[in-house]
């Protein structure tokens, strides 16, 4: 069976260095997606560029993303009436790639770049399902093991969300492109691999020794 159809390319979402690493495979720009929850939002702001690090979740062909009713971007959104044009972008570095020449040092990473316009989120239930998403992104299961957030909390809580539509995915692998004159110079050549790992949960001062750790914060 075919799998879905690629992203199509943009002039905005086409690189004009190593395009042989851009990629707008649906599935890998998924994967890249899931596999994080902080992202970083860029518009502009009184003719100025403005890029802002916060959380996101994806849920099929959308990203929501979540700050106070107080952020600048959100509110601009919201009274804008037709939408606030944004910048995402995930990161993710795999390793760090030290060539015999500083020229030739690199990164192994995958990336998501995405394009488009920012929409304030105002159905309730709408809103509560990304809310829980947001959460789920971070540590999947948590949102059916917490307090709902209550009506204060959701006066002072705004969500937006952007379609999936001018994406693009861009993937650096592998190991140092040496130079060939460089090949037998006496340095050190290679990836210094790069990982994020959670560590072991550690209880608030005031939890109750009757509450455990919960299975999702330990499998996997």
């Amino acid at each position: 069976m075919p799998g879905p159809a690629p992203y199509g390319p943009s002039e905005r979402t086409t690189p004009t260095r190593a395009r042989h690493r851009a990629s707008y495979d649906r599935e890998l720009v998924h994967a890249i997606l899931d596999e994080g929850w902080v992202c970083h939002l860029g518009y502009i702001r009184d003719g100025a560029p403005v890029v802002l690090p916060t959380i996101y979740a994806r849920v099929g062909e959308r990203l929501y993303l979540h700050g106070s009713t107080g952020s600048r971007p959100l509110r601009e959104t919201e009274e804008s009436g037709t939408g606030l044009p944004v910048c995402v972008t995930v990161t993710h570095v795999d390793g760090v790639v030290l060539a015999r020449s500083a020229f030739h040092h690199s990164v192994n990473y995958r990336s998501v770049v995405v394009h488009g316009t920012a929409r304030s989120v105002l159905g309730e239930e709408e809103r509560a399902a990304a809310l829980d998403a947001l959460v789920d992104q971070a540590v999947p299961g948590r949102s059916q093991d917490a307090r709902p957030a209550n009506a204060k909390e959701l006066a002072a809580t705004s969500v937006i969300s952007v379609d999936l539509r001018e994406v693009s995915a861009k993937v650096r692998s592998g190991g140092p492109n040496d130079e060939p004159g460089d090949l037998a110079l006496p340095h050190w050549s290679g990836v210094l691999p790069v990982s994020t790992t959670r560590g072991t949960p550690q209880p608030a001062a005031d939890l109750a020794p009757s509450v455990t750790v919960p299975a999702y914060l330990t499998q996997g």
